[in-house]
């Protein structure tokens, strides 16, 4: 398995970041979605890629918000926190940004979209994250 790079499946131009300044940081214990996901091994899985999956030992959540930029610290914003859906922007300095929407389908199973810029360039993703067992 390839661990913590995403392939690119399509283009989009830059994202603008309006109106986020009325968004609250994503800290703490408020984002309800990720709360309830179970922590332990998870496999990723770009739709209509055949790039290889990701696997990730999720003991925190908030990776999963920031999938293209893993490895990276960023600042995050939410601007949704329900217990089904989190969608959170985040900034990682020269490196890029993004914004990420996850819904929850139970605590084992989750559709993530993401779209930023990294590096540089434009990315956009979306990807079903499974729990597959224990970390290793």
């Amino acid at each position: 398995m390839q661990k913590f790079s995403v392939r690119k499946s399509a283009l989009f131009a830059a994202l603008a970041f309006a109106g986020l300044s009325s968004a609250a940081p994503a800290q703490g214990p408020e984002l309800a979605l990720l709360l309830g996901l179970e922590p332990g091994n998870w496999t990723l899985v770009e739709r209509g890629s055949t790039s290889a999956p990701i696997s990730v030992c999720l003991g925190d959540p908030k990776l999963l918000l920031q999938v293209q930029h893993i490895r990276s610290s960023c600042s995050r914003f939410v601007i949704e926190d329900t217990p089904g859906k989190v969608t959170v922007s985040y900034k990682c300095g020269g490196l890029g940004h993004g914004v990420t929407e996850i819904r929850r389908e139970t605590s084992k199973l989750v559709q993530i979209s993401s779209q930023g810029i990294d590096r540089g360039s434009p990315f956009a993703f979306t990807m079903e994250g499974r729990k597959t067992g224990a970390c290793k």
